[in-house]
Order: C-alpha cells, then sequence, then structure tokens
C-alpha cells in the first residue's frame, strides 16, 4: 500500500490520537476486559512507531515536520 505524501500527516496524527485514546480508555473504571484493550494499546503504540519512522523519510516532501504533528 502507498500512501500520498499529502495525507502522511493526516495519517500520523490519526494514529497518534488513536493511541491517546486508548490510554485515556483504559483509566476508565467501567472498562472490561481490559487486557484486550492493552493488546491493542500495545499494536498501536507499535505502529506509531512505524509510522514515524516512514514519516521522517518523507518528511520534506510532506511540508509538515514531524515534531508538529506530534
Amino acid at each position: 500500500m502507498e500512501i500520498p505524501n499529502t495525507w502522511s500527516p493526516l495519517l500520523v496524527s490519526a494514529v497518534r490520537d488513536a493511541v491517546l485514546y486508548q490510554e485515556r480508555l483504559l483509566e476508565s473504571e467501567t472498562l472490561q476486559d481490559r487486557a484486550d484493550y492493552e493488546e491493542h494499546l500495545v499494536q498501536l503504540s507499535q505502529f506509531l512507531e512505524y509510522v514515524k519512522a516512514e514519516y521522517k523519510k518523507i518528511e520534506g516532501e510532506a511540508g509538515i515536520p514531524l515534531d508538529k504533528l506530534l
């Protein structure tokens, strides 16, 4: 799959937002099946690191520095 460079900033921020959402969700006292959400957070965190590394390769073409997205 190839993501257009113009969409890359959106991908980085969307995955980052998903990680933040899952972190906050784990703070909920009403959450059931906590282990499933913890595993999902681990996978999302790993995916975010991958996306960030890939973004760094095209950061100049995308036009927005990675640190501004995070």
